[in-house]
Formats: structure tokens, sequence, C-alpha cells
């Protein structure tokens, strides 16, 4: 599996003659190796080997008569290995993983990662609603982000890809920085640990950094607008400098306008009107923070959002001290925590909660130790019991569901918006358009870089895309349908700037945004 720096195109085309030479001479079972050979030679990238056997294999109509087994350093994190499988691989030897784990005297502890590396890939499996890994094994359930049209369709064919990216020469480029890195005879440091989960020094950037936080909790702490202005300023140009996100990359094409007048502007104090928190549940937060928050939207005039977690029925009218508790939106979900009559007349919004960006198939759950007794209370359950609200939305299997849905919750509150919020993925437009039909005032594209911050890593960036990708793809699904004049389309997920709201505003008319 292993060539010499040649193009890469050339040594994969020789793999796959190799392979299919092989099954002709009747194998059953093809190994793909990258452990080295020999000086002076690269390995070809795990992933683009096992793919693309498996798309020539079923091209040339041998698709089923060899399983593939893969003997990698390269795959160690779960998103690897379910990869791997949904491209073809039948069985995995991450023996890299295993050397690594050994040597740091965790050899005992093998069995709990191949353990916990199943449970995963069992996890991937459930949220898509896939029963049995045959279901799963070469299915390519995925989307390509960051990939040239080329790419995908020879090597990962039929994987939607939208927005291109990386050539075959480039992925060989970034392979062979590697291997200098890690042949080099003059290399006397340890290899870059790169950054991924962690912010490191000198790794990858990450939006989230010790000065980007330090400069938004001064502004905050502060008040002072000028210190927010210093921060923004910051999250600017490293967008400009070191892009992390799609809309960073994106200029904002003036036409030759002049900037308006600010007195022709509409006002700061009714701008922000419009303005919506996430939705946190209680319980998630401590009930101080969960109606701090709530206060700080109701004087502003904007909207807090309950979360799926209920709320207590004493906050839905102002209190004694003169401060409005209530969240004006409130949330509907999978287990209908703390949803009766009461909560729904007190909304002046109701979100039906699909999915969610951060976690997409997935539910929320608050662990035993965190149901205490005034939080199971209001959600309608008992105290040190977890508490978990199924996947997807199990009660709605088609648009006649959720219509029905949102006809009842219409009939409880008349007055109330009805918002249906729906993840960032690959044909969001179409189900988005399906909401609308079915009566949704309001559609949520939420992105993966959304959420408390409670999900792990597999469950997002592994998982969900990019908001910029699934607002698009609502916008103009609903335009060419003539259906975008009868909702109002809103963005979630780490929106962190005015600049960041203004691009996702720029997508169409009606556009809301959530702030930091």
């Amino acid at each position: 599996m292993t060539a010499t720096p040649n193009r890469l195109a050339h040594a994969l085309e020789s793999l796959f003659k190799q392979a299919e030479n092989a099954i002709d001479n009747g194998a059953t079972i093809i190994v793909l190796s990258d452990r080295p050979v020999a000086t002076h030679q690269m390995t070809i990238p795990v992933l683009l080997a096992v793919s693309g056997l498996h798309n020539y294999l079923v091209r040339q109509g041998k698709g089923t008569a060899a399983s593939l087994v893969v003997d990698t350093a390269e795959a160690c994190e779960l998103h690897h290995f379910a990869c791997l499988v949904g491209y073809g691989a039948t069985a995995i030897h991450p023996y890299g993983a295993f050397a690594t784990l050994t040597q740091r005297g965790y050899a005992d502890h093998l069995d709990d990662y191949c353990h916990a590396a199943t449970k995963g890939i069992i996890k991937i499996m459930s949220r898509m609603g896939i029963s049995t890994i045959a279901g799963y094994q070469g299915a390519q359930l995925f989307e390509a982000i960051g990939l040239s049209d080329a790419v995908v369709d020879q090597y990962f064919t039929g994987t939607p890809t939208r927005i291109g990216g990386l050539t075959l020469n480039q992925i060989e480029d970034e392979y062979e920085l590697k291997y200098r890195a890690a042949y080099d005879p003059h290399t006397i440091d340890d290899l870059p640990s790169g950054g991924s989960f962690q912010f490191k020094e000198d790794g990858e950037h990450h939006l989230y950094n010790p000065l980007s936080i330090y400069q938004f909790q001064k502004a905050v702490r502060s008040g002072d607008y000028q210190e927010y202005q210093k921060y923004a300023a910051q999250m600017n140009e490293e967008a400009l400098s070191e892009p992390v996100t799609l809309r960073s990359m994106w200029d904002i094409d003036r036409n030759g306008n002049q900037p308006v007048p600010i007195s022709e502007v509409e006002p700061v104090s009714s701008i922000v009107k419009r303005f919506k928190s996430g939705a946190m549940s209680f319980g998630a937060l401590s009930q101080e923070a969960h109606e701090t928050i709530a206060i700080a939207m109701n004087k502003l005039g904007a909207r807090s959002n309950s979360g799926e977690g209920g709320e207590d029925r004493r906050r839905f009218k102002v209190g004694a001290d003169g401060l409005n508790r209530n969240s004006r939106i409130k949330q509907v979900s999978t287990a209908r925590f703390g949803v009766n009559t009461e909560y729904l007349m007190s909304a002046d919004e109701l979100q039906i909660k699909m999915a969610q960006g951060a976690k997409p198939g997935e539910g929320g759950q608050l662990p035993a130790g965190k149901a205490y007794p005034w939080v199971a209370s209001i959600r309608g359950s008992i105290a040190g019991v977890q508490l978990i609200s199924p996947p997807p939305h199990h009660d709605i299997y088609s648009i006649e569901d959720l219509a029905q849905l949102i006809y009842d919750l219409k009939q409880v509150n008349p007055d109330a918006t009805i918002n249906v919020k729906l993840v960032s993925s690959t044909g969001v437009g179409t189900i988005a358009a399906g909401v609308v039909k079915a009566g949704a005032n309001t559609v949520v594209i939420a992105g993966y870089d959304g959420g408390t911050g409670a999900a792990p890593r597999n469950s997002t960036r592994d998982c969900g895309l990019p908001w910029e990708m699934g607002l698009a793809d609502a916008h103009q699904t609903l335009a060419l349908n003539h259906l975008r004049q009868r909702t109002t389309l809103e963005v979630d997920g780490k929106l962190l700037t005015g600049r960041d709201i203004a691009v996702a505003s720029c997508w169409a008319p009606k556009n809301l945004a959530s702030p930091p």
C-alpha cells in the first residue's frame, strides 16, 4: 500500500489493479496496510485507499467478491473508524493507536479502547436509524467538505459535495509535508501536536483562544463599547489571516454603494428586539443562570428560549421585584418535559426542536445526579432519575405529523408564532419547504458549532455541517418553491461578531441571527 513519491493517482491505480488481480486469483480477503516496507516511501492516505478501492471494485462488478481489512497507524479516532467502515472496510486494526497506548503504559486498556470504539460506531448507526453493520458498511452516508469534485467523483463516488476543495495533488503535498516532518534526519524536536483537540500556541488556530476569550470577557464585564470593538476587530482580522469558517472566506460586496448616514439606520434598541438567546434548559443551567438570561433578554425587548426542560410557572408573570423572568420562547421537544397548557400559553413563540446542530440525530440528556427535586418537579419527572429525550422526534414520521403538531400548538396558543428547528445538512432546503407548508412561521437552521458545548466532538464537528451551507440551501429552495416570503429564516451556530450576523443576514431578507 506504500508507493514512491510519484503521482498519487498512479499509486492508487496500481493498488486497485493489484487488488483486482488478487481477487481474480481467488483471494477473498484484501489487507490494506500502511506499515512502511522501505525507506523513501510515502503512504497512500488510508481512507482514500479504502474508498477508492471499494468504489473501483463496485464499478468492476466485484464489490462483494472480497472483504477489505485495514491495518493502519493513521486511524485512531471514532470518526476515522466510522469513515473507514462507511466506505467499505470490513475490519480495522489500528496498530498505531495500540502502539501509542502501549508506549504510554496503557497496554491493559486496549480492550477498553476497542470496546469504546465499537460502541461509538453503534451510536452513530443508531442515530441514523441503522440496526445492523451491513446497513452501514459501504453505504457512504457522509457529505464531503473540502474535497474537489474530481476527487469525490473518482474515489468517493456518490458522496454529496457542494463547495469543492483539495485536489489529489494538494492531498499528496500535505502528506509529503507530514512525511518530511516525521523522517527528516535534521528533526530534533517532537512532532507538533497539531492542537486539534485543545488550543496550542504553535498549533492550529481556534476561534476560541486565550486572547479572544479575554477580550470578550473584558468587553462584557466592563460594558465598554470600545473594548468590544477591539474584540470584534481582532476576530475579524483573524478571520482574514487564519480562516476557519466558510464565512471567513467571503467579502461583503458593496456594489459601489456609499454608507448610509447613521441617523437613517434603524436604532440599536430596535435591532436587538430581533435577537434570541440559545435554547438552554433549566437543569442544564442553574436557576440563577437561566433566570438571568431571561431577565436580560426581556429588558432588551428580545427573546430568551426556555430549552426543553420546562419552566417554573412562577416565572410566567412579572415578579414582586418587578423583574420579568419569563422565557418568551418555549421549546417543545421529543420528551415533552414540562410541557402543559400553562407553559404553552406563557409563550410568544413556540419552538419545535426537530433536531439540533450540535449532536444532530441525538437527543438531550440530563444525568441522574443533576435531576434534583426542583428540576424533576418542573419536568414532571422523578428526582434522581436520568432523563433522556429520544433522538429525533420519534412521533413525527412525515410532514403530515408535523402539521398536526403545529395545528395542536396553535389551538392551545393561537397568538404564538411557530418555530421549527432543523439541522444544516444536505437536502435541508427540501425539508424546510415541507415545514413551511405544514404551517411553520419560522425555520431555524442550526450549524454544527452551536449548542452549549456539552456535546462530544464526534457529535458536532464530525457529524453536523456549517450553518452557511444549510442556510444557503434553505433560502434557495424556499425561493424556488415560492415559499420564501411565507416564513422567516433564522440561523444558529457560533456567531461571534456583527460581521457574522451581517453575513448571515445577507443570504436573505427577513433573516434573523442569534447574537454571541
